[in-house]
């Protein structure tokens, strides 16, 4: 402060006004006070330092009672707190200091001036320096004014904040209403409409956006310009001025730009608080300052702004070595053309009768005049004022720009010709109000002058482009963590992390390639905390926070992306059809958006790291991908048999997002990602995690609880109570790009998915194999018939039991008593009453028997070639009908090529027939007349190869016929069943003793059968339940399927019970009468005939 007045005071003497003060004088002026101006608000506006000073004090006078002579040491303390209780106790000082001589208004009026004529002409061209005369402005105002008239003459700006540290401002308006004793009201206070008209970004944004666009597109062709005249030798020294010169131009034109982008807009903006979030009481004031304070049209702006800034600034930035050698010949051009040429005009004719300012003049030659680079006189000519007046000099270009010092000087003595010692100057520096120099010459020394301040600037190109593409000052916040009390505040108060937050929530296709700008905030002020301010602390928060919104980044913009590709894959494979029925079918279709860029980011540069973007996100992809399949897996669980096909087709559906995706990422194959999934990694493993899912759900659900319905072909769920309870997970939840991505196509999905919820049949089990294939599907086969074998061994001692119930003997039913007295004949012979349990036990085993056979003959229907080739060559117009529609086509079409080679052809009856009986196939024929041809030919060199290439023709023409004459499923089930039935074939099925048919003794497994069916027959007419619902159709597939292997199926067919009783029914006086008497039998046997 002590040094500011002295230099204030210094400047202010008669004697000093001639040679000073110099622009720089007036700089390091300016940001002395601006240094006290900040200091004094610093103290104005932090509590922490009276506080810490009231914690001193007290501890103090805890511990000076015991102290001697502690007068002194009082006194300054109250001092101390004077000065800190004391509002611009520093700026009052200052006043005190700089009045004790006289004309100190002078140097305030050149300084005030100097700040008028530098915010109004741009003369400040980093948005720093602007803020710095913005800060000292009012503080000069003050200092220089002595009523309230004055003040509002000379300080009409409409600032409303001003930046005074990154997260500190202070208003222009404050500073008067404190400082001016005279003045109660100097700042008229602009409203809030007129606060967005001047600093709302969103007022802004197309302007910039076009300037932006323009800009770039010029800058890009100058650029390639220069690299053009770079690769080319001796080319034209006009053409090389002219592109140099646009080079430079587009310099000059891009720093104001980006100091128009930087300068105020994203400084001011902090501190105007919303009006209408920033009334609840229980939000801190920094998050009234950023997080509630910006609409989504503000936030999108704001990312606009800060990747223009950073897209222009990296563009002129990545250039700086090839453009600097244009920008330092441009200006040494314009520095020696003024010199050698406007000067010694001005000296031939203006002050050619004036000696102070001629002497300034050849002073100002003598300094900055590059006489080695004029061609067109010699230096003892060039340095004489007289000459041919009509030529100027002509210079090679020299890539050699003025020193600083020289700038200083010039500007200096420009400065000293202008004002001829008067700094209190009419109309400014360069007004012509009272001035002896001509308008012409006068405008030549004011554009030179201020040229030489942008000078400054571009010789230090890479730090002027780094500091006006700094925005650092958009995350410090230190001033609000001490008035909020709180030791940091929650990552969504954070401005880059919400302005990366917005653009993935927005979704914003134009907005997506910019969603990295935002970093280069934590970049910057990282920068700042180790450089400027030189706080590790700071530093290691920087760090922190990046690390957490890194990783949040990756997270949410990997979940966006695969919900992208997942919703792509769900609406592709909608069927046609269902959007064609649609009146809103645009509503299923994906808009399209632009990852490519992100996914080529390789080289992420965040806190001096570079960080591969790529690799990270196809890591969580693969993670996600993973998750996926294992909730999917985890659904399936929790339901029954008949999800297999929604489970299909979830799968489907992820494994199309998958291969949409690969094409743009390199993640794992998705067969390894689903045989991870499924634990069947290993060679030797041949069940699955899925195969074992459906093998335990068959067990524990579908063969006990499911029924069939032989019309249909379809397993339904028994509407009676379950007999085996089943303890299932519950149905887990997720979000909808688990499912299909979106709710639309969730909804769409699951319509389909609903269609084959409530049975099982030829859709589900083409599911099945689909999912098993061909690895997993022998194992699951093989555990059924396990089954089986497990079900007869278990169903032998209950039929024994059922055997011993049997009376000695059984004969043939009566005619005499009719259909009445039959069945009263049946139960006195079956008398199982007390094995009513056993006989349950004994039909449940059965229908799980028919169950699994049945089952077996659904998968042979469809792993059935030869069913394939009828129905595709059978139905018209080569359509597929319901049973194979699905999956069959890539197997169809394979045979189809094959066929021809093969000699094979579909008959009439749908069967496979061979062109050629006995004989080789055309593939075959092929390849034997060719190697006879060749081997003919006396040069062939190497016969053998051509013989090798005829075995290998007859070898896979063998496998090819071998695979369409593969058995059937169905077949070997039973073959096995047989086997299993041959251990207790003497039991179920014993020899006659006298050779002849046993019709009254026997107990072999048709008559316990024969007795099983006729009861269950009863019942279900009897018992107000239907029993059919809870056995159906597969106890007579079971049970038939036992008695064929038996070889009982002739004994069956002649002394089945069910066959007795419909034979004295036709005898009794037809039909059809008998039905119309006795509706109780005729339901009976309308039950038995369907059976």
């Amino acid at each position: 402060m002590m040094q500011l007045a002295a230099d204030m005071q210094r400047f202010s003497r008669p004697e000093r006004r001639i040679n000073g003060p110099t622009i720089t004088h007036l700089w390091s002026m300016l940001k002395l006070l601006d240094v006290l101006v900040q200091l004094d608000h610093l103290k104005n506006a932090k509590a922490s330092i009276p506080n810490d000073f009231s914690w001193y004090k007290r501890t103090f006078s805890q511990v000076s009672v015991q102290w001697q002579d502690i007068d002194s040491m009082r006194e300054e303390l109250d001092d101390l707190q004077i000065f800190l209780s004391t509002r611009w106790a520093i700026l009052l000082n200052l006043h005190v200091e700089m009045f004790r001589v006289n004309n100190v208004e002078d140097i305030l009026q050149v300084l005030i001036v100097f700040a008028v004529e530098s915010l109004e002409l741009d003369f400040a061209l980093l948005f720093p320096e602007r803020h710095i005369l913005l800060r000292v402005l009012p503080v000069l105002v003050v200092l220089a004014t002595s009523s309230e008239k004055d003040s509002e003459s000379l300080y009409k700006r409409n600032d409303p904040v001003i930046p005074a540290f990154p997260d500190l401002h202070l208003s222009p308006a404050a500073i008067l209403k404190e400082l001016s004793t005279l003045v109660c009201v100097i700042f008229k206070a602009l409203t809030y409409l007129t606060y967005q008209r001047h600093y709302l970004i969103i007022n802004h944004i197309g302007t910039i956006r076009a300037e932006h666009d323009d800009f770039t597109i010029r800058f890009a062709s100058s650029l390639n310009q220069l690299l053009l005249l770079k690769s080319i030798d001796g080319a034209d020294v006009d053409w090389c001025k002219e592109v140099k010169g646009n080079m430079y131009d587009m310099v000059v034109e891009g720093v104001p730009a980006l100091k128009q982008m930087d300068c105020t807009d994203l400084g001011t903006i902090e501190a105007i608080p919303s009006e209408s979030n920033g009334s609840a009481e229980s939000l801190f004031d920094y998050e009234k300052v950023v997080r509630y304070n910006y609409s989504a049209e503000e936030r999108k702006a704001l990312v606009e702004l800060v990747s223009y800034i950073k897209s222009v600034g990296s563009l002129m930035h990545r250039c700086d070595t090839l453009v600097v050698d244009a920008l330092w010949e441009t200006i040494h051009a314009e520095v020696q053309d003024f010199v050698q040429n406007t000067l010694a005009t001005m000296l031939r004719t203006t002050f050619r009768k004036k000696k102070d300012q001629s002497r300034i003049l050849s002073d100002m030659r003598t300094l900055s005049a590059d006489w080695m680079a004029n061609t067109s006189k010699p230096e003892s000519d060039l340095q004489s004022h007289g000459g041919d007046e009509s030529k100027g000099n002509f210079f090679y270009p020299r890539p050699v720009a003025p020193t600083a010092t020289q700038v200083h000087c010039l500007q200096f003595l420009i400065y000293e010709v202008v004002s001829g010692g008067n700094h209190r100057k009419p109309g400014g520096l360069f007004g012509n109000s009272g001035s002896e120099i001509p308008v012409s010459d006068l405008k030549q020394l004011e554009s030179f002058f201020y040229k030489l301040s942008f000078f400054l600037h571009i010789l230090d190109y890479s730090a002027t482009v780094a500091t006006l593409t700094d925005l650092g000052f958009l995350w410090f916040r230190e001033f609000y963590l001490e008035s909020s009390r709180v030791i940091q505040f929650p990552i969504e108060c954070s401005l880059p992390w919400m302005l990366v937050d917005h653009v993935l929530e927005s979704q914003n296709a134009g907005l997506l390639e910019s969603v990295l700008m935002p970093f280069d905030i934590y970049n910057d002020s990282a920068q700042q905390a180790l450089a400027a301010l030189r706080q590790r602390f700071l530093y290691d928060e920087i760090e922190a926070e990046v690390d957490h919104c890194f990783d949040l980044f990756v997270s949410k913009l990997s979940e966006i992306i695969f919900t992208f590709y997942k919703s792509w894959a769900a609406s592709e494979l909608l069927d046609p059809s269902f959007l064609f029925a649609l009146d809103n079918g645009e509503k299923y279709y994906v808009q399209p958006m632009r990852f490519t860029a992100l996914f080529k980011m390789t080289r992420v540069k965040l806190l001096g790291r570079n960080i591969d973007l790529r690799s990270l996100i196809s890591e969580r992809m693969n993670k996600v991908f993973r998750d996926n399949i294992e909730f999917l897996f985890d659904r399936f669980e929790s339901q029954d048999l008949c999800a297999v096909v929604e489970l299909e087709k979830l799968l489907e559906i992820l494994k199309h997002a998958h291969g949409l995706l690969s094409k743009d990422l390199s993640i794992d194959s998705f067969s390894l990602i689903l045989n991870e999934m499924q634990e069947n990694l290993s060679l030797v493993s041949f069940s699955s995690r899925l195969a074992t899912q459906i093998w335990s759900e068959m067990q524990s659900d579908f063969l006990p609880n499911f029924v069939l319905c032989n019309t249909t072909q379809r397993f339904v769920r028994s509407s009676r109570v379950p007999l085996v309870p089943v303890q299932k997970p519950s149905v887990p939840h997720a979000k909808d790009n688990f499912y299909c991505g979106t709710q639309e196509l969730n909804s769409a999905h699951q319509s389909f998915a609903r269609l084959h919820s409530g049975f099982f049949g030829i859709p589900h089990m083409f599911s099945v194999v689909r999912l098993l294939g061909s690895r997993s599907l022998p194992w699951l086969i093989r555990a059924l018939l396990d089954h089986i074998s497990n079900k007869v061994t278990t169903l032998e001692p209950m039929t024994t039991g059922l055997q011993a119930a049997l009376p000695k003997s059984i004969g043939l039913l009566p005619f005499d008593d009719g259909v009445t007295g039959c069945m009263r004949v049946v139960k006195e012979n079956l008398n199982w009453g007390t094995k009513s349990e056993l006989k349950a036990k004994v039909l449940r085993g059965i229908k799980e028997i028919g169950s699994v056979l049945y089952w077996m003959g659904l998968l042979d229907i469809v792993l059935n070639k030869k069913a394939q080739l009828f129905e595709y060559f059978v139905e018209p117009w080569g359509t597929f009908r319901s049973i194979g529609i699905a999956g069959r086509e890539v197997d169809t079409m394979h045979f189809m090529q094959t066929a021809p080679w093969l000699g094979l052809f579909p008959g009439a009856d749908g069967q496979i027939l061979h062109t050629q009986d006995g004989g080789d196939s055309p593939v075959v024929n092929l390849f034997k007349s060719a190697t006879a041809a060749i081997v003919s030919n006396p040069g062939c060199p190497n016969p053998t190869s051509f013989y090798t290439m005829s075995k290998q023709a007859e070898a896979a023409d063998l496998l090819y016929k071998a695979n369409m004459n593969a058995g059937s499923v169905l077949e070997y089930a039973l073959a096995f069943t047989s086997a299993a039935l041959d251990k207790y074939c003497n039991k179920w099925s014993a020899a006659p003793k006298t050779g002849f048919i046993d019709i009254t003794t026997s107990k072999d497994f048709y008559r316990i059968y024969s007795g099983l069916q006729i009861g269950h027959l009863e019942d279900s007419v009897q018992v107000s339940s239907n029993n059919f619902e809870i056995l159906g159709d597969s106890v007579a597939w079971g049970g038939c399927t036992i008695i064929y292997l038996l070889g009982q199926q002739m004994h069956f067919e002649l002394f089945d019970f069910s066959y007795q009783v419909l034979n004295v029914a036709e005898v009794e006086a037809g039909l059809l009468s008998q039905s119309h008497k006795n509706p109780h039998v005729a339901q009976v046997l309308k039950i038995y005939v369907y059976t």
